[in-house]
């Protein structure tokens, strides 16, 4: 039966692994994901997840581990955090490259230096072009829920990615909130067991991931970028079809709301987004017609969902807790992006708040929209790219 349990992203993560039943887990710590493979690992000690547990030397050997054992057709977990998840650069191609299912939860910490454990999105962004599918999410209940869906979707034979599944340092990872957890048997029902369509048998040998002369690399690239274009397709099915028998849904590519007649949008990713919808709360007391659109999706990037939210507004306020340096915020880079050829294109305005988990707070946010909307009164945008509570 159905359970609801109290406890942090981390944990509820662990538990999330368990019920999707994976096979292999390949473990090593980095702060703030250890207690996520600390918790697997009692698991596996007490009997209550039949799993294979491999301790390896480095997050470069973690992929590299789930790379072999996705490749011998079972299903595959790990998770890891910053300066690991860079570590890993290499093998994060090679994963899907060789289109291999495998599902790794990476807690959002900063890069450094300075050293600093906290929370934004620099890292998993900074993989944004490796192949992976990227969620974000808001809150504990999601991170459970897309855990589940991330198996669902990249073991299917039209996508056969990899997915990362982004949860805020601290913010999320050691947060205890209330998750409900489905019946295991609706979860068995909605995530059948893993059946490969190939693997690596040595009674039927064949060879992986070996040399592509240039004749043929560009259409396993382009098969590659089919499956990312599937995935906009599949996300929103699947998150319906795990709303049925759950009672979630997270809003498919993009959560919207507010937004069907706002003049002002926010838009941002994960928690910021939940605050945002207080803020957008407070200030349509205030007479502000403003809305909220939180990306949940980056890789493949909604930009279809984007330009239907534009339709009807007269301005984005893109809010991103990452830079890309030299250019501007992620978010916002990928937003006038998928706007650059769009007619009565609405006022862009990007701002860059939270890095290394500096609060952004519904009243911060609500200072963002009060700027943003004389910006839009006025009919012009004074700075293209805010540094929102910057020390002198």
């Amino acid at each position: 039966m159905a359970q609801t349990v109290i406890d942090t992203a981390n944990h509820i993560v662990a538990y999330a692994a368990k019920a999707a039943r994976v096979q292999v887990i390949a473990a090593y710590p980095i702060t703030p994901q250890t207690s996520i493979v600390e918790r697997i690992a009692e698991l596996v000690e007490s009997g209550e997840l039949n799993a294979e547990y491999i301790r390896v030397e480095s997050e470069h050997s973690a992929m590299a581990a789930c790379i072999g054992a996705a490749a011998a057709g079972v299903r595959t977990f790990t998770a890891t955090s910053a300066h690991g998840l860079v570590l890993m650069h290499e093998a994060l191609h090679w994963a899907s490259g060789s289109r291999l299912p495998i599902v790794m939860p990476v807690v959002n910490r900063t890069l450094g230096p300075g050293w600093n454990i906290w929370a934004d999105y620099t890292d998993s962004l900074s993989q944004r072009d490796t192949g992976w599918i990227q969620f974000y999410c808001a809150d504990n209940q999601e991170v459970f829920d897309t855990t589940i869906q991330a198996y669902k979707l990249c073991e299917d034979e039209r996508i056969l990615l990899p997915v990362m599944v982004c949860l805020e340092a601290f913010i999320l990872s050691h947060t205890y909130m209330p998750v409900k957890i489905p019946a295991q048997e609706k979860i068995d029902e909605f995530l059948p067991p893993y059946k490969p369509k190939w693997f690596l048998d040595v009674d039927n040998p064949f060879s992986l991931a070996n040399i592509v002369t240039p004749e043929y690399y560009m259409e396993f690239r382009y098969m590659l970028q089919e499956a990312m274009e599937n995935a906009k397709q599949l996300i929103p099915e699947i998150d319906k079809e795990y709303g049925k028998f759950s009672g979630f849904e997270h809003g498919g590519l993009v959560e919207k709301y507010k937004c069907e007649d706002a003049d002002l949008i926010l838009l941002t990713m994960g928690t910021m987004g939940t605050e945002a919808k207080i803020a957008v709360d407070n200030l349509r007391n205030e007479g502000l017609k403003v809305g909220v659109a939180r990306v949940r999706v980056f890789r493949p990037f909604p930009k279809e969902e984007i330009r239907k939210l534009a339709e009807n507004a007269q301005m984005l306020a893109v809010i991103d807790r990452g830079i890309s340096f030299g250019m501007e915020g992620f978010l916002a880079e990928e937003t006038k992006a998928s706007l650059y050829d769009q007619k009565n294109q609405p006022l862009i305005a990007g701002f860059i708040a939270g890095l290394g988990g500096r609060d952004v707070t519904f009243k911060t946010i609500g200072k963002i929209a009060k700027k943003s909307s004389e910006w839009m009164r006025a009919g012009r945008v004074e700075k293209e790219t805010v540094w929102v509570d910057l020390r002198e």
